[in-house]
C-alpha cells in the first residue's frame, strides 16, 4: 500500500482549456465584454469558462498539548511534514472536508472545533482553511497519502521539514495563541516566494 502511495501524484485540471466543455469547439482567450480578466471563451456557443481558486481544508489536531503531524507519501513535497489537509470535494462543506481529510490521512476520529486560519495563496490559486478539532481518540492509522503520523511537542516540530508555508504559519499562530491563553481566527495572504 505504501509503495502505491509513493506513485500517486496530484495532477490538477489545467487552468486554461483548449475546448469548450459545453459544445466541444476550440476556445479563445480574451477579456469578455463587461469583464476585467482574460477568460476562456467559446465563440460557437458563447460559454465563458471561469476559473476559481481551489480550497484546501484541514485540521490542527491537538492531544494532551501535542499536535499531529503527517509525513507526506505523495507529491508535491513527498517526505515533508504537514497537518492533515487536502482539497475540498464538490458537495461537501469545508468543515466536512477537513474532517474527511483528517480521517483519510491520519485515521483520526475527531469532532470539529473552531475555525482557526484562512490563508490565501494567490500564486497557487488556492485558499487554505484550518480548523481546530477535538480529538476523541488519539489512535492513528495513516492512510495511503501518509508515510507516518506522530503527536509532537512544540519543541519537536520539524520546522525546516514542513511541507507548506501555510502549515508553518498556522502552527506559529497556534503556539502563540496557546501561550497567550486565547485562540483567535487568523487571516493571512501569503506573499509570493522571492528568488
Amino acid at each position: 500500500m505504501q509503495e502505491l502511495a509513493r506513485t500517486l501524484t496530484y495532477f490538477p485540471a489545467p487552468r486554461t482549456q483548449k475546448f469548450c466543455s459545453q459544445c466541444g469547439s476550440t476556445l479563445t482567450r480574451r477579456i469578455p465584454p463587461d469583464d476585467t480578466r482574460v477568460r476562456d471563451l467559446c465563440d460557437n456557443c458563447g460559454a465563458i469558462h471561469y476559473q476559481n481558486p481551489r480550497m484546501v481544508v484541514g485540521t490542527l489536531p491537538v492531544w494532551q498539548g501535542r499536535v499531529l503531524l503527517c509525513k507526506r507519501a505523495i507529491e508535491p513535497r513527498l517526505g515533508y511534514w504537514t497537518l492533515p489537509a487536502g482539497f475540498m470535494e464538490l458537495g461537501e462543506t469545508s468543515a466536512a472536508g477537513a474532517q474527511r481529510e483528517t480521517l483519510e490521512e491520519a485515521g483520526l476520529q475527531s469532532e470539529l472545533g473552531a475555525l482557526f486560519s484562512v490563508i490565501d495563496v494567490p500564486q497557487a490559486d488556492q485558499v487554505h482553511v484550518f480548523f481546530l478539532i477535538e480529538v476523541t481518540d488519539p489512535s492513528l492509522a495513516p492512510g495511503q497519502e501518509t508515510l507516518e503520523a506522530h503527536w509532537v511537542e512544540e519543541a519537536d516540530v520539524p520546522w525546516d521539514d514542513l511541507a507548506f508555508r501555510t502549515v508553518s504559519l498556522t502552527l506559529e499562530r497556534f503556539f502563540a495563541d496557546r501561550r497567550a491563553g486565547q485562540y483567535g481566527v487568523h487571516y493571512l495572504a501569503l506573499p509570493p516566494r522571492r528568488g
